[in-house]
């Protein structure tokens, strides 16, 4: 199967129409032969005339014009029903969802709704009247869920990418599971309107694809606030940039690791987290005892309740319709009085600010998408037991509103995939997408289950995109120091490593600790070439990032070797009176490194 952009590209070039690619999905499809991969299809001859339509009328700006995507059948799409795996709870909506209104606008075609745990309560994919989704790598091991039949599709090559949802590790597990990309992003990122809730104050809407470049391509599409949904919300998206040269991770320190008794798990996170380290990225182990407390609230207080108002008339009407092992975790138990619910919440206010604290100085926390592969024989013993399991890494961070991206880092030869994924605080995606696009590339992994080879990463963006500006900075916002957040939760994306030409100087000013850099333009022939990175900032972004810079610093325009001109921090010439002149040393990080060393 094509990747996404590679789809888009044959469209516009002519080498192959949309009808043919429509035509190459249905084909494979048939000689996969899964009939649990989609409750609902549309009709071969449908989709066909929807292509020679599209074909006809030319791309007109559509950004996946003609692309064929897969849609989780707890999402609406008008015509097709809707049934969240539950027969009696089906209906047929006359709207799309949100976000796939927003597809059909780009010129993607829907080819059906996929198979998923009933009301997408679950992380194996078993738990379905509908069957179990086959899971492309290994046919004996879960497809992980609840996204069971998006992940699968994307997965066996059928389609190059699909939405799914994720609550508690929806969009993450299957990716884990299946060797995919699977793209979490910032709550209230991507509107939620026309999605039948789980727990409708933490469900998003994810993106499975087959590389990083992809699912951002189609996050982009999906992404920003609906006036109609009450849970949508402006956040920053940026754009995919480039990898920072200086990252620092999180990983869970050694006695919060967990892969079940999973031996060669346990060595692929160990392979991965020295692939970050050859990637550049500092690793710092931290205790996760913040984020598993939280993972416990899930399941333990009032958003179980929230998962049963979803469903409560069916639960009172027809008990018998909703799976026993579905009826055990949303009504198994008393619900939460409503102190008891308050409990939960502020229990959950401290735990967020011990994750805040935990994050802080980090670009993202990079954890195991699971603990290991389970099969579906040990599905079968230990539902519950074996279910739970697989949600350690993942079901604490709609509640700490995070972001998340998973992405492949090993296929073993018997077919297990094992995966990481990379958590960073809402805003972040962006800046998680370099980060995982670098590190999936450099896993040189086949694609899914395809057996593709990765396309390898593209050329990093030399330029700021449109609708961004360009800024240059010198001192503490660089990669991997401590104000580089500042830039990131705005939507900053890494663009270029480079220097400003032979005319400034730079100066550490008195007022610390610790000190601050002043970059100041002087005459030619008395400056020196001074280290920065160059960043890209959305326009409102930007704004915010000028607006909190005190004096004596500001924004000016500096002149770069690479021949451009870009806005970057500069100093007022008074404010470099008595202060420490540390031009020789080439740059901020420089000067860190030898006060460290002096240290």
């Amino acid at each position: 199967m094509p990747t996404l952009t590679s789809i888009l590209a044959s469209h516009h070039d002519g080498s192959r129409s949309i009808g043919e690619t429509i035509a190459a999905v249905y084909r494979r499809l048939r000689a996969h032969g899964d009939p649990a991969l989609f409750i609902g299809l549309k009709p071969e001859a449908e989709a066909l005339a929807e292509a020679e339509r599209l074909q006809a009328e030319g791309p007109q700006g559509r950004e996946l014009w003609g692309v064929p995507v897969a849609v989780k059948d707890n999402i609406d799409v008008a015509g097709l029903p809707t049934t969240a795996a539950c027969p009696a709870y089906a209906y047929t909506p006359e709207r799309d969802a949100g976000a796939v209104a927003r597809l059909k606008a780009a010129g993607a075609i829907v080819i059906g709704k996929t198979n998923l745990d009933q009301f997408a309560t679950g992380l194996n994919g078993t738990r379905s009247p509908y069957g179990v989704p086959r899971n492309a790598l290994r046919a004996d091991l879960v497809p992980g869920g609840s996204s069971s039949g998006s992940a699968s599709a994307v997965a066996a090559g059928i389609v190059p990418v699909a939405l799914g949802t994720d609550t508690a590790g929806s969009g993450r597990v299957p990716a884990g599971l299946q060797n995919l990309v699977g793209l979490k992003p910032s709550p209230g990122l991507v509107p939620t309107s026309g999605v039948v809730p789980a727990c409708r104050t933490l469900d998003c809407v994810s993106v499975f694809a087959l590389t990083v470049e992809d699912a951002w391509l189609a996050l982009q599409v999906v992404a920003g606030p609906d006036a109609g949904d009450p849970f949508s919300r402006p956040v920053p998206l940026g754009r995919l940039g480039a990898c920072p040269p200086h990252l620092r991770l999180g990983v869970p320190c050694e006695r919060d690791l967990d892969f079940a008794g999973d031996g060669a798990a346990q060595a692929s996170f160990a392979r991965a987290v020295a692939q970050a380290r050859d990637l550049g990225a500092e690793i710092a182990p931290i205790e996760m005892t913040p984020f598993y407390e939280v993972a416990r609230l899930l399941y333990d207080g009032p958003w179980v309740a929230e998962r049963r108002l979803a469903i409560r008339d069916l639960l009172a009407r027809d008990p018998e319709a909703i799976l026993p092992v579905i009826r055990a975790v949303i009504a198994g138990k008393p619900m939460p009085d409503a102190a008891a619910a308050f409990a939960a919440r502020y229990r959950l206010a401290e735990l967020a600010l011990a994750a805040r604290a935990a994050l802080k100085g980090l670009d993202a926390l990079m954890v195991p998408t699971a603990p290991r592969p389970v099969t579906l024989a040990e599905m079968a013993a230990d539902p519950i037991g074996a279910n739970s399991m697989l949600g350690r890494y993942t079901n604490f961070v709609n509640l700490l509103d995070l972001c998340a991206l998973a992405v492949p880092a090993g296929l073993a030869a018997d077919g297990t995939a094992s995966g990481v994924t990379f958590i960073a605080p809402s805003g972040y995606d962006a800046a998680l997408a370099g980060i995982g696009s670098a590190f999936h590339a450099a896993a040189a992994l086949p694609l899914g289950a395809t057996g593709a080879p990765h396309p390898g990463s593209p050329v990093p963006p030399a330029a700021a995109a449109p609708g961004t500006v360009e800024i240059a900075v010198v001192g503490a916002h660089l990669s991997g120091m401590p104000l580089n957040g500042e830039l990131t939760a705005l939507g900053g994306s890494f663009l270029r490593a480079t220097t400003t030409t032979a005319d400034y100087r730079l100066f550490a000013l008195p007022g610390g600790p610790p000190a601050r850099p002043g970059l100041l333009r002087v005459r030619p022939g008395e400056g020196a070439a001074i280290a920065l990175e160059v960043w890209s900032l959305p326009v409102a972004g930007f704004g915010a990032f000028v607006a909190g810079i005190p004096a004596p610093l500001g924004i000016g325009t500096l002149a770069l070797a690479d021949g451009t001109r870009v806005k970057g921090f500069l100093c007022e010439a008074a404010a470099t009176d008595g202060a420490r002149d540390v031009t020789d040393l080439g740059g901020w990080r420089a000067f860190v490194t030898a006060q460290a060393s002096a240290a």
